[in-house]
């Protein structure tokens, strides 16, 4: 299993103050959460932005000051996708989130106390706007390439569209130009249990989200209609319970509200026709990752992206990957996604 390299730097990165969000309303002396691995280049130019998913930090990997395994571990690291003896790796803590990012969570310096339910709506160009911040404090002037995974997908492009010609590269893995109607109904209903109540709800929530982030075959493959060894009638039972916990011991709701309505309101269109947007973002190569078995970013939606990518003049690979793991595939097979990655950037360098 590839492991990164033992240097890794923890920081934060000051948002322009104010800072005034898509939607409306501000923050002040905001800033966003980053790691790093690897050594930039004397040129700068071989950082890679990496966006998360909804839910992980920026601890994308371990490292000597933190030897816990990172979220994407076997994509970050010596002979693996994002080699950190070429490239420079900056994974951040999206705005709004509550692992270091100003958000919910954090103190509001007009009232001395958490802004909480007072928190700005949330857009997938805010957080985008975050990344940009962060390069801005690294001194990075492009990147070699922007990435994301689920609703990091969504950031990397719209980062395409608000700063053209800051990434050289776009790497997107099941993200989406604009989310379904099916995705939204899903997340709409998790969000109503948290409204309701903030505790239960945000449980509720991750037992529907776990659900739909794998595949009916896989859940039926791993549980069946095994019996619970806990209090329940069945095993699948006791893993959601599992997953409810683990979730809500360090998420908290209103991140969670805010993050999860940023997918459901990203619209890419509204920069423009996407051909013309990514016509302006001045890419010389993209990469798009989709997995046929995604329930929340299907299929299709990949493509749609791959086609815009490609009418727009971008040389673009689009890999169709086939996982019972679904959505999840990307954490689930990381040595898979690895490699495919790693080919395309071998490929493309």
């Amino acid at each position: 299993m590839p492991t990164s390299l033992a240097h890794s730097n923890r920081g934060s990165a000051p948002l322009p103050s104010p800072f005034h969000f898509v939607s409306g309303g501000g923050i002040i002396g905001g800033s966003i959460a980053y790691e790093t691995w690897g050594a930039l280049s004397p040129s700068k130019d071989n950082a890679v932005l990496l966006f998360t998913g909804l839910s992980p930090s920026a601890h994308a990997a371990s490292s000597s000051e933190d030897p816990s395994p990172g979220w994407w571990e076997q994509v970050i690291g010596p002979d693996a996708a994002f080699d950190t003896r070429r490239f420079f790796v900056i994974c951040l803590n999206s705005l709004g989130s509550c692992f270091g990012s100003t958000g919910p969570v954090s103190i509001n310096p007009a009232t001395g106390v958490r802004y909480g339910k007072d928190f700005p709506a949330l857009t997938i160009e805010d957080i985008a706007a975050g990344g940009s911040a962060v390069l801005d404090h690294l001194g990075v002037q492009r990147a070699a390439l922007t990435a994301g995974p689920s609703l990091g997908g969504s950031a990397a492009i719209a980062f395409t569209a608000l700063y053209p010609g800051r990434a050289r590269r776009l790497l997107t893995i099941s993200g989406t130009m604009a989310a379904s109607a099916h995705a939204i109904a899903l997340r709409s209903i998790q969000r109503d249990a948290v409204v309701h109540d903030p505790v239960a709800g945000l449980r509720l929530a991750r037992k529907l989200g776990t659900v739909t982030y794998r595949s009916a075959q896989e859940l039926a493959a791993r549980f069946g209609r095994k019996p619970s060894s806990q209090n329940n009638d069945f095993a699948i039972q006791d893993y959601l319970e599992q997953q409810a916990e683990r979730f809500s011991e360090v998420f908290d709701p209103n991140s969670f509200l805010r993050l999860s309505r940023a997918i459901d309101l990203f619209d890419f269109r509204r920069h423009g026709d996407p051909v013309d947007v990514f016509a302006r973002a001045r890419l010389e190569q993209a990469l798009v990752v989709g997995v046929e078995e995604d329930l929340l970013f299907t299929i299709v939606e990949q493509a749609d992206i791959a086609a815009a990518l490609e009418r727009a003049g971008v040389p673009t690979r689009f890999e169709r990957i086939s996982s019972l793991a679904g959505h999840d595939a990307f954490l689930v097979e990381q040595a898979r996604f690895s490699t495919v990655v790693g080919g395309w950037l071998n490929a493309s360098s």
